[in-house]
């Protein structure tokens, strides 16, 4: 291998993404990378999807150690899918508003007050919240999974409220309890700044994640999973888009959609980038590496914990 840099024990910049391809070699890893990931991790990745996506994929993989760059739940999702092979993740603290702002404690404590209702998590939450669920979604398949149930069965909805209201409005089910939840990024955009940019660009498609405010949906021509978004891109015949999720996105839009014009949705703050999810940043190739070389930080569950929690993603695959 290359001479290392004594100063940060890396190799040097122009070695480093060959010396992470000869370290992925080397312990027969296999790098899933969300879309939201920074443009070269996503380059340097076996495979890059969604969260429905990347749990097919862990659960799917033959690879001895899974380095997964996204953030902590997506991690342990792949554990509890694979608990036999080394997970790990290039940083620990890459953490997620949503799963943050659901303890498990709490959510179990608020659940005794729906006996009756069954629980659908969204991925985008703890392993002991996964364990306290009956069914795990994402944002590709929650409409089916809901529907999946008789309008009789009662259910809580958790712990993204604007994909909850979402999932009412598409379920034609009102009666869902939700938890009120949010992520950082996709509740910061601004609707004013957003009808401006489509009065700029008549010709522009709107296209939208379904975590964003109602006041962003209302104007969407399309509103889909982060895969359903590319996939829109690619197919319709609108030469522009403005796009309202998480901009990392738009590396593989690009890719797979070179003659379109994007266009990132304006966050109400015009002095930051706010549509950039601080806690997929954390993640750079500097870290990949030495997580790789380390085989640390490594994600480690509880055995109950995962066994309670294997049940519900199980039953999302099947359903999906």
């Amino acid at each position: 291998m290359a001479l290392v840099n004594i100063k940060k024990n890396l190799p040097p910049a122009d070695r480093l993404e060959d010396e992470i391809r000869a370290l992925k070699k080397e312990r027969n890893a296999v790098i899933l990378s969300h879309y939201y990931q920074e443009d070269e991790i996503q380059d340097l990745a076996d495979f890059v999807g969604d969260s429905l996506q990347l749990s097919q994929q862990a659960k799917q993989t033959d690879a001895e150690v899974i380095c997964f760059c996204g953030v902590h739940f997506m991690a342990e999702t792949a554990k509890i899918l694979n608990p036999g092979k080394i997970v790990v993740v290039p940083d620990l603290e890459a953490g997620c508003s949503l799963a943050d702002g659901c303890p498990a404690p709490i959510f179990a404590k608020w659940l005794e007050r729906y006996p009756e209702h069954v629980v659908v998590s969204y991925i985008n939450c703890s392993a002991e919240v996964k364990a306290l669920s009956d069914v795990i979604c994402t944002s590709s398949n929650a409409v089916k999974i809901v529907k999946s149930f008789p309008n009789s069965q009662k259910i809580v909805f958790a712990p993204d409220r604007h994909l909850g209201r979402y999932v009412q409005r598409q379920a034609d089910r009102p009666d869902l309890v939700l938890w009120q939840g949010t992520c950082i990024v996709h509740e910061i955009f601004s609707e004013k700044r957003l009808l401006a940019l489509k009065v700029a660009h008549p010709e522009a498609e709107i296209v939208a994640h379904p975590e964003c405010e109602e006041a962003i949906l209302r104007h969407a021509d399309y509103i889909g999973s982060t895969s359903g978004l590319l996939a829109r891109v690619k197919s319709s015949p609108a030469p522009t888009f403005i796009v309202a999720t998480e901009a990392g996105i738009l590396h593989k839009m690009k890719l797979e959609a070179p003659g379109k014009t994007l266009i990132p949705a304006p966050p109400e703050d015009e002095s930051c980038s706010c549509n950039l999810c601080p806690h997929m940043r954390r993640n750079t190739l500097e870290k990949l590496y030495l997580c790789l070389r380390a085989l640390e930080p490594r994600i480690e569950l509880p055995e109950p914990v995962r066994v309670r929690a294997l049940q519900p993603i199980e039953r999302m695959l099947q359903l999906s």
